[in-house]
């Protein structure tokens, strides 16, 4: 079980951190009360966090922002639940809990819901198979039905090492970001980074992989041959997706 105190939602405030999903297999680790901690914690804070909430409906709900006059939504959910657990954890229309990927229907519909009024969206997912750095069949199958529903980037986390990113019917997905900040030792699971995407309107004009790599249970940038090298192995990371280096 994992548990952060509240002041986690103040860091990643003063990190310059907008905004985080709380959606994944661990998010209900306290049950119930940890959950209404949490929602709590996050209003305190007004930090804002997407993929929880006390209904479905703020579960699937986007947020939303405006950055040099673009409307971005950002939605988050996981597809990584136990399945003793997925019923309870769920959010439900009059029960506090997870966005969740397996209700896709509902998912795909809060993703239609932000296209109509913003001009990028982006889906955060938990999704994969811990330690395997290509993407499973899930996760395949979900998104090019995430894209024709109208999203512009999926992303998203879980295997704890990367998977590779690229393009896909215009949009930009990327399987697996890694661990960021994680008591890895060293090995796959260091390795880390930052996905840098500019975008104007729904076009994903730039995409870039700034490499680190985790030390002291945080991020090092990396720099020089090592950065290059590091860059090329993630570029390496797409031969198993499908996806494509360009739009």
């Amino acid at each position: 079980t994992f548990r952060a105190p509240p002041s986690a939602l103040t860091a990643l405030k003063a990190a310059g951190v907008d905004v985080a999903t709380m959606a994944n297999n661990h998010g209900q680790d306290f049950g119930l009360v940890g959950l209404r901690d949490s929602l709590a914690a996050a209003k305190a804070a007004k930090f804002p966090v997407v993929g929880v909430g006390r209904n479905a409906d703020e579960a699937y709900r986007a947020w939303r922002t405006t950055v040099k006059g673009q409307r971005i939504a950002v939605i988050g959910a996981t597809q990584v639940l136990d399945s003793n657990l997925a019923a309870a954890w769920t959010a439900g229309d009059d029960k506090p809990g997870m966005a969740s990927a397996y209700q896709e229907e509902r998912l795909l519909a809060a993703v239609r819901a932000a296209r109509a009024s913003a001009d990028t969206v982006i889906v955060d997912l938990h999704w994969g198979r811990e330690l395997a750095n290509c993407p499973i069949d899930r996760q395949r199958a979900l998104a090019p039905k995430l894209v024709a529903a109208g999203a512009d980037v999926v992303v998203g986390s879980h295997a704890h090492v990367l998977l590779g990113g690229g393009y896909l019917r215009g949009a930009y997905v990327h399987y697996g970001l890694g661990n960021f900040v994680f008591y890895s030792r060293g090995g796959v699971t260091a390795q880390s980074g930052v996905l840098l995407l500019t975008t104007q309107g729904r076009a994903i004009t730039a995409s870039r992989w700034v490499p680190a790599v985790i030390s002291g249970g945080v991020p090092i940038p990396l720099q020089g041959a090592s950065a290059t090298s590091a860059v090329a192995s993630w570029q390496s990371l797409r031969g198993c997706t499908g996806l494509s280096a360009k739009p």
